[in-house]
This record gives structure tokens, C-alpha cells and sequence, in this order.
């Protein structure tokens, strides 16, 4: 059985973006969840098996940091992974995430192994990421 992954961004773009950067890693998840914003992420949560979070921080509605607090108060939920990715780059907005329970951090603009720095200790990824990079202009990057 694979993984399915929510990726949680106000940005239809960043969120294609961080799609096929998750796929650069190796990763072949069974599904892609979306949410543009932290509440429509825990409902979806809620509704969905979801193994990895992928998270922005600055959204409308609900940010990534009152996601992350709602969400470990959430039975069943508190070691759900979620990997804030994020041009927040400030040590103290930093801190906070791991502290509200974030399992990483990857500032954007960001590469496939810089995500899989992230992914390999929590055992979704075995293989090397790709080498390519993302070309937003190619017909088939989306």
C-alpha cells in the first residue's frame, strides 16, 4: 500500500509545484490531497487517510502553525508527519513549527533532495532522488 500526501498551500501553482518535486524524490503516492488553507486541510485529514503533510505556513482562513497546534490535539493525529515547506525562514518561526509539533522544514525554493533530507528518516524514501529540475515552462511539468 503507498502513501497518500496533502500538500497545504494558498497557491494552486506552488501547490503543482510541490507535487512534482515530491514525485522528483521518488515517491509514487497512491494520492494527492490539496488544501489552499490550514482549515481545509484538517478536514480533509478528518475525512482521508493521510500519511504525509506538506505544509505552507502564510495562508488565509487558518495559517500553517494553528494547523499544526489544531492538528497534535487531534486523536490518532498527534505523529501524523508534517513537513512544513515555507519561504518563512526566520529562526523563531522556525522554532515555533517544531515546537507545535512540525517534523521538518524545508525553506522554498527548494530541490527534490532537500525534501528527501526530510522524507528518508521517516522512512518513505529509499531510493536517490532525480537530478532533473523543474521546468515550469515544459508542456509536461504539471
Amino acid at each position: 500500500m503507498g502513501i497518500n500526501v496533502l500538500i497545504v498551500d494558498d497557491s494552486a501553482l506552488i501547490r503543482q509545484v510541490v507535487r512534482k518535486v515530491v514525485k522528483q524524490t521518488g515517491i509514487q503516492p497512491d494520492s494527492f490531497f490539496e488544501a489552499g488553507n490550514g482549515r481545509e486541510a484538517l478536514d480533509i485529514i478528518a475525512k482521508n487517510r493521510v500519511d504525509l503533510v506538506l505544509s505552507d505556513i502564510n495562508m488565509p482562513r487558518m495559517d500553517g502553525l494553528q494547523m499544526l497546534l489544531t492538528l497534535r490535539r487531534m486523536k490518532d493525529k498527534e505523529s501524523l508527519p508534517v513537513i512544513v515547506v515555507s519561504t518563512e525562514g526566520s529562526e523563531d518561526t522556525m522554532r515555533e513549527a517544531m515546537k507545535l509539533g512540525a517534523t521538518g522544514y524545508v525553506l522554498k525554493p527548494f530541490t527534490a533532495e532537500a525534501l528527501a533530507e526530510q522524507l528518508r528518516p521517516l522512512g518513505f524514501l529509499t531510493e536517490t532522488p532525480s537530478e532533473e529540475d523543474v521546468d515550469l515552462s515544459a508542456p509536461d511539468a504539471f
